[in-house]
């Protein structure tokens, strides 16, 4: 049996102090990582909110600052309210189907959204809008004819 005469190992307390070393560190870094969240949240907050389904200020950054004001509910998913406000409405003409306005002919009917969309009367007093388009006039009808043709 021989003996080798390797030194007794002394208890140490160096990983201890690596361990305390690294724990100060890890708490910088933690406050730092907070401090970072902390600012994107404030900065894309509303974004993050209305893409994932979120209800905090819907995308509009002062109603997250109004506390206790409610949000208006959604219209509902069906036709409803749009039959509600036919309904109700007066008209001792011709009504207006889809914009509820009262006028003396079916094709004298507005568009819905009169400075974005040009008005065609087709045939038995019907009328279509139709989105503007391009930058020169009468533009959005040559595209109506081309449709009518089949050529577009």
């Amino acid at each position: 049996y021989h003996r080798c005469n390797l030194p007794k190992p002394q208890p140490t307390i160096a990983p201890f102090k690596a361990l305390y070393a690294s724990s100060s560190s890890k708490m910088r870094y933690l406050i730092a990582l907070l401090t970072l969240l902390t600012a994107v949240n404030a900065q894309f907050g509303g974004f993050f909110d209305q893409m994932f389904g979120g209800g905090g200020g819907n995308g509009h950054p002062h109603e997250a600052h109004q506390q206790g004001s409610q949000q208006a509910p959604n219209n509902p998913s069906d036709a409803s309210l749009f039959r509600q406000r036919y309904e109700h409405s007066n008209c001792d003409n011709f009504l207006c189907p889809d914009t509820l306005a009262c006028v003396h002919f079916p094709h004298h009917c507005p568009c819905a959204f009169d400075s974005h969309q040009e008005k065609f009367e087709l045939a038995e007093g019907q009328r279509i809008c139709v989105s503007k388009s391009g930058f020169k006039a009468g533009e959005t009808a040559r595209k109506v004819e081309l449709a009518r043709k089949g050529l577009l």
